[in-house]
């Protein structure tokens, strides 16, 4: 087959919904994490870049060195380091190279937490030294020393500096400063369930002592930031600390100089003047801490606060300008940035955004860009929303485009008839379409993926997906933890948004042509069927939300369907992109768990959770009439998938209870099938969890929990016969699909999906004996083993590749897969 190659074309992922979890560093990236895996996106891109495998847990919290606050310290580093800390307690160090654009694993630190990390802070001492500090729920807070290689070849250096036993009251939020006047103390600032700010005074080698205790809140402290030591007549005399809290208040507090406190007395006294506080000491020097403002406007708790870094265009030399501006996040769906006035000193609230959708909760954290001309959130939905100041004589602040993606595991992927786009759906409860979407701007191609729609907002997690191809309106099922299937229709609101986003070498048009009515669709109050929004309905609607103004569950404002022409935001995707719901499949006992639909887009079949021979019945439906036409039995546990033969005279069903079962379809009319159990055999020594038919053939592949893959044939007389057997694999096999890359040859390529999360593609050629009875594979040949940075962190589980004509003779296909580390990816894969 000569040489193979794969590039990675697109990840999609959620964040996950922890507090610490997202890091905007100095290099303009953003690192969060995606289940265990830690993501890297562009921010200018809206792209993720790639995902560090190497965690065995939950990432918890990420930390960049240097961080958007020592951008001023990163001029001229040729390498930028990230931290990343798990539920598990492990802390990993990663290396990332600006002159190769390419990561490092370095080294996993030492000693690690006993319980699950809460929190990282850093700080950068010289463009080679740096210290950090984490926190656990094990009740303990861990400083180290990290000195990074001055050459090409060297290795960093870490030393643990302090162990600080904090008991039971754990520390959720830290924050690491430089005392001013003192280029030898630190301060570290943390908070937790006590609500109450503890500050450690200690050296740069070390020797942390407990220096006192800031009470205000009265509730937990989640969030904290030092300023960088602000200028006063020349000199760095001072430092401010704000801290969030869930009393919905956020407060700072000013550390000076004992010495520069007489003569901040004789200043004027105003409402912004503070209120004596505790005083600590630090070697030779004392410094006075007060309260500066409190400062209150959110309705909710307020997860994050962070102080705008300086602007890079404002340095001159090593010096800098500490910007008197906050930005604060809270759960009441609302990011806030907060400067004090130039007259009065009081601190107010000057720019305000949030977030529309359809969860309760709101943001669990908020972050500056390196220029602080940029704000991005992070919210319960597992989404980021980035907004951008575009002002340039006052503020404007626009929202732009992100990645986004699952926040939970991604259970099943289809592609469209024609390769447009790839559906996803998951156990977050929500189905979601990614496209690539024409770029005009860049030469050739230049398509860059972005999620176009999503379809379903779901009460119940959702377990599977099938495309319905055929001619006639875009159509799917989906099968979730309830005993229904749901067809799904096609808005002409998308059918529009598809065209624009195409690019000009694929064809969408055509399914313009059919005659759909059907604008977009309504979120039900229980938020399970999505009601269609007619063509001629939409005038009255919105004339009907106008005119009324009384809000109740009966006049709940209708979403509006939008067109796009550059693909929509978070906002957008959550009230403007439903699809109508055209029909419920009832008849499953338990909840749905497979489905698939044959070529012709004419039967849907599906399965349930089973323990029983007659729960684990797949059913037939028939497209159009969506009738029950067939109850097909042969195993007595749940049938894990399903897969039509590419002729679609053959189901093939793969089953818990060990075995496959291959029936035969006949289509006897234009609405009557038979069928006929052809083979039932057990296969596998543990769960046969996937399957997948030869395209060009009726040779199918069968992957187990027993680590194997086994090439089986049905011969003309109806019996199926083994042809080949795999080498054993590293870990479960949890997905397959096959691909023909040469019909008359009868070459083609297995892809493989492992449960380590690891992905391989092998070539698998099929020759036949004269009678053509007989089928026999040549020795199965492993094509390519995909690095650990492309493949996912956890389980994988579907795969599918993307429809190729008999006609086609390209050697560039592409395949999509998704997993349990809540990752959608699509590869190209190049023969050459």
């Amino acid at each position: 087959m000569g040489n193979v190659g794969v590039e990675e074309v697109f990840i999609g992922a959620g964040c996950n919904r922890i507090v610490n979890n997202v890091s905007w560093g100095a290099c303009d990236l953003v690192a969060f994490g995606a289940q265990n895996a830690v993501s890297i996106f562009c921010p200018k891109s809206a792209q993720i870049l790639t995902t560090l495998p190497g965690h065995k847990a939950v990432v918890n919290c990420t930390y960049w060195l240097p961080n958007t606050k020592f951008a001023v310290k990163a001029r001229g580093l040729d390498k930028h380091y990230l931290l990343s800390g798990d539920a598990e307690g492990a802390i990993i160090l990663w290396e990332f190279s600006l002159v190769s654009n390419k990561w490092r694993y370095v080294l996993h630190v030492p000693k690690p937490h006993k319980k699950g990390v809460t929190c990282i802070t850093g700080i950068m001492l010289t463009q080679l030294d740096a210290l950090f500090a984490s926190s656990s729920s094990d009740g303990t807070v861990l400083i180290w020393g990290l000195v990074f290689p001055s050459t090409i070849e060297g290795e960093c250096k870490l030393s643990c500096l302090e162990s600080i036993t904090v008991g039971s009251r754990t520390m959720v939020a830290l924050s690491l400063a430089e005392l001013p006047g003192s280029s030898k103390h630190l301060v570290l600032a943390m908070g937790g369930l006590d609500n109450k700010v503890h500050l450690y005074c200690g050296e740069r080698i070390g020797r942390f002592f407990h220096a006192c205790e800031l009470k205000g809140h009265t509730d937990w402290i989640r969030s904290l930031d030092f300023s960088l030591p602000l200028c006063t007549s020349g000199e760095k005399n001072s430092l401010l600390l704000v801290s969030s809290s869930q009393d919905k208040g956020i407060r700072i507090w000013k550390i000076v100089l004992c010495c520069s406190v007489f003569n901040a007395r004789r200043e004027q006294i105003s409402l912004a003047s503070y209120i004596e506080g505790p005083v600590i000491s630090a070697g030779s020097s004392s410094y006075q801490i007060s309260l500066e403002s409190l400062l209150i406007g959110h309705e909710d708790w307020v997860y994050s606060v962070q102080w705008q870094p300086p602007s890079l265009a404002s340095l001159e030399g090593t010096e800098y300008d500490q910007p008197q501006s906050i930005l604060s996040a809270s759960m009441d769906k609302t990011m806030m940035i907060w400067q004090p006035e130039r007259t009065t000193g009081i601190w107010m609230n000057v720019v305000s955004v949030g977030e529309l959708s359809h969860c309760a909760l709101g943001f669990y954290g908020g972050h500056w860009s390196p220029t602080g001309d940029a704000i991005l959130a992070h919210g319960y939905g597992g989404a980021f929303h980035l907004w951008k100041n575009v002002g340039t004589y006052s503020d404007h602040w626009l929202p732009q485009k992100v990645p986004s993606g699952h926040f939970a595991s991604v259970t099943d992927i289809s592609w469209a008839r024609s390769g447009e786009y790839l559906i996803s759906v998951s156990h977050d409860q929500t189905t979601r379409v990614f496209a690539p979407w024409k770029n005009i701007t860049s030469s050739g191609d230049g398509n860059s993926w972005h999620e176009v729609a999503r379809p379903q907002v779901h009460g119940h997690d959702i377990n599977c997906v099938a495309i319905i191809p055929g001619k006639g309106n875009h159509r799917f099922v989906s099968g979730a933890d309830e005993k229904v299937a749901r067809v799904f229709e096609a808005p002409l609101s998308f059918l529009k948004t598809m065209n624009n986003a195409i690019s000009k070498t694929c064809n969408f048009a055509e399914s313009l042509e059919v005659d759909v009515q059907i604008l977009g669709a309504n979120m039900s109050a229980l938020g399970l069927s999505q009601k269609p929004i007619y063509i001629h309905a939409e005038r009255e609607t919105a004339d009907r939300n106008n005119n009324n103004g009384l809000d109740s569950l009966e006049t709940i404002p209708d979403a509006v369907p939008a067109v796009f022409t550059e693909p929509p935001i978070e906002d957008q995707l959550a009230w403007h992109t439903l699809w109508p719901e055209s029909h419920k499949l009832y008849g499953h006992g338990n909840e749905l768990f497979s489905l698939c639909c044959d070529h012709q887009g004419k039967l849907v079949a599906s399965s349930c959770k089973a323990q029983s021979a007659a729960a684990a019945e797949i059913w037939l439906w028939q497209v159009g009439s969506w009738k029950a036409v067939g109850h097909l039995q042969s195993h007595s546990l749940t049938v894990t998938q399903l897969e039509f033969s590419h002729d679609d005279n053959f189901l093939l069903a793969v089953s818990r209870d060990r075995q496959f079962s291959v029936f035969s379809i006949n289509r006897t009319g234009t609405d009557d099938i038979s069928y006929q159990l052809v083979a039932r055999q057990e296969a596998h020594k543990r769960i046969i969890w996937a399957c997948s038919w030869n395209p060009s053939g009726h040779e199918f592949a069968t992957g187990s929990r027993d680590k194997t893959v086994k090439i089986w044939g049905v011969n003309k007389g109806s019996s199926v016969k083994q042809l080949s057997i795999l080498p054993q694999f590293s870990s479960s096999v949890m997905a397959l699909s096959w691909a023909c890359v040469d019909r008359l040859s009868n070459d083609g390529i297995l892809a493989i999906g492992l449960e380590s999360g690891l992905l391989e593609l092998w070539s698998l050629s099929i020759t036949r004996a004269d009678d053509g009875s007989t089928r026999m594979p040549t020795v199965p040949a492993r094509l390519v083993h995909l690095d650990a940075f492309m493949c996912h962190t956890s389980a994988v589980n579907r795969l599918a590749w993307k429809n190729c004509s008999a006609s086609e003779e390209s050697k560039s296909m592409q395949f999509a897969s998704c997993g349990a580390d809540h990752c959608v990816r699509v590869y190209e894969v190049c023969i050459r």
